[in-house]
């Protein structure tokens, strides 16, 4: 084999170590996003975002240490697919390794009163919080009832009064009710009685 095939092709650790590296790593980021919360992956300011950027371009070293083969890329991409759809799989037949890899979902508002101590434990500001809010079309969070952020990141939120549609359809329900009450009167008002007839 000529040098620019092996160079091309053939991965410069063994094998073993190019599977190792990724699920090694893969692992470590599991604990590490566990550790750091939920806000990581909402994303709430810009600082996430950069910590979510970065940690990929700072862990690639260790995934594929100095190989630049095709064959040792193809190595590491297939491992960490392969030990992500074990976790997936893992976490969607058992509750509970769901439970402890991802957690669970954090109630930041509830009754309409905002729980302090979980977004402390969060490490979400009230502004975060109203941002997030905005975004899902709130007002402000005098207007929310419920809020709710899930292991993916995802914000949650249940408005207390009645949303458009739900008022929209309580007007038409009232004006069939009108509309019904109006025919049974006219019936009764229009139909022959026994004497009548």
């Amino acid at each position: 084999m000529s040098p620019f095939w092996h160079t091309l092709l053939v991965p410069d650790e063994p094998v073993a170590a190019k599977i190792l590296r990724p699920i090694i790593i893969y692992l470590f980021l599991i604990l590490g996003l566990r550790l750091a919360g939920k806000r990581e992956l909402a994303q709430l300011n810009p600082f996430d975002l950069i910590v979510l950027l970065t940690l990929s371009n700072t862990v690639q070293n260790a995934i594929i240490g100095n190989d630049t083969s095709i064959l040792g890329g193809i190595l590491g991409a297939t491992t960490l697919l392969g030990i992500n759809y074990l976790v997936v799989m893992l976490v969607f037949r058992y509750k509970r390794v769901g439970a402890i890899i991802e957690g669970g979902p954090d109630v930041l508002i509830k009754d309409g009163r905002v729980i302090e101590a979980r977004l402390a434990s969060e490490t979400i500001t009230i502004t975060e919080l109203e941002e997030a809010a905005r975004k899902q079309g709130f007002a402000s969070l005098r207007d929310v009832d419920q809020a709710i952020l899930y292991p993916g990141g995802s914000f949650c939120f249940i408005a207390k009064v009645p949303t458009g549609e739900a008022i929209h359809h309580h007007q038409v329900m009232a004006e069939l009710h009108r509309l019904r009450q109006q025919a049974v009167s006219y019936t009764h008002l229009t139909l022959p009685t026994n004497r009548e007839v």
